[in-house]
């Protein structure tokens, strides 16, 4: 502000204004201007949840290593042949718990059998009961789940209650029982069917819930809206937005039965002695655990790794679906 300056005392002549020098600053403007700022790339696809989920899991280390776990054991349980030469079923007496030896890096079973491919061999017949079994329990679980959960009413609360009945059973406890039935004709198709009877119950409650959080959405509404029966709308707006616990829970499912078949073999009423079998392998491998602890190390070993690899892949794709996680 100018300072006014009297000259005299009294009115005496008019004021005389004197300005003082003053500096003034300006802001530097930014180069990037507002319409940049706000600018949205309307030219690209927009992004969704899988397309998120993707992007998350690629930078996540577990899920490259349970990645690269189970594509191992699929393709040994695959092709076991392109890993060894050897046959899983030839044993010699002479060679009973030999040393490791070229082509036998592993050693020699008690019956002289090589470890190493028996462990090659081994993760088809558990591979394959696992596979059948989540693959049988993703569509009992999934139909019985989802029908509970969209329909409501009567539908909800019988397929609930035989759920609950089901899911009171012990899994192993059952198929034990039920195994009994089957002892003549034991083979994959047979344990993976027993633990299906009774290992969908989960998979159903994850269902329903899922679904019943889902069905009331607005998309759900305004393909109801456009003629779409209800049957349609489940199929084609609702599971595939519901899927995300379903997808996590079938991951680490494939190692839970994966688990059951070897404890099954374990306990003698799984997969017959004539098939080849990690469970089978460590009942053997047993009795020498004390002066041979490496004839039940390795089929041991590569359960507990197999489970590892879809443990591990079950929790990276929690994590990049759950939208919990995904704000964090």
């Amino acid at each position: 502000m100018p300072d006014i300056v009297h000259t005299g005392p009294g009115a005496g002549p008019a004021p005389v204004t004197v300005r003082r020098h003053q500096e003034h600053f300006f802001a530097e403007l930014d180069e990037t201007g507002l319409g940049a700022v706000d600018a949205v790339a309307e030219s690209g696809a927009p992004s969704s949840m899988w397309s998120e989920a993707w992007a998350k899991l690629r930078r996540q280390p577990m899920f490259w290593v349970s990645a690269v776990i189970i594509v191992l054991v699929c393709a040994v349980a695959a092709f076991p042949q392109l890993f060894t030469s050897q046959d899983p079923k030839f044993c010699e007496l002479a060679n009973s718990y030999g040393e490791p030896t070229a082509g036998h890096p592993f050693g020699y079973t008690r019956q002289g059998c090589d470890i190493y491919a028996r462990t090659i061999y081994g993760a088809r017949a558990s591979v394959t009961v696992g596979v059948l079994a989540t693959l049988a329990v993703l569509i009992i679980g999934t139909v019985i789940g989802a029908i509970a959960g969209f329909f409501g009413g009567w539908f909800d609360t019988i397929l609930s209650r035989i759920t609950d009945i089901f899911f009171a059973i012990p899994l192993v406890l059952a198929a034990i029982v039920v195994m009994q039935i089957f002892s003549g004709s034991r083979t994959s198709v047979t344990v993976a069917a027993v633990l299906a009877s009774f290992g969908w119950t989960q998979i159903a409650r994850i269902t329903r819930g899922s679904v019943m959080s889902v069905k009331n959405n607005d998309y759900v509404t305004a393909a109801k809206s456009l003629g779409v029966s209800r049957t349609a709308a489940l199929a084609r707006h609702i599971l595939p937005n519901a899927a995300a616990p379903i997808i996590v829970y079938t991951t680490v499912a494939l190692g839970t039965f994966i688990v059951a078949e070897a404890t099954l073999s374990f306990l003698g009423i799984g997969l017959p002695p004539s098939v080849v079998s990690w469970g089978g392998d460590i009942q053997q491998a047993q009795t020498a655990l004390r002066s041979q602890p490496s004839v039940l190390f390795y089929p041991a070993g590569a359960l507990a790794l197999t489970v590892l690899g879809f443990i591990m892949m079950g929790d990276a794709v929690r994590d990049a679906l759950d939208p919990k996680v995904r704000e964090r």
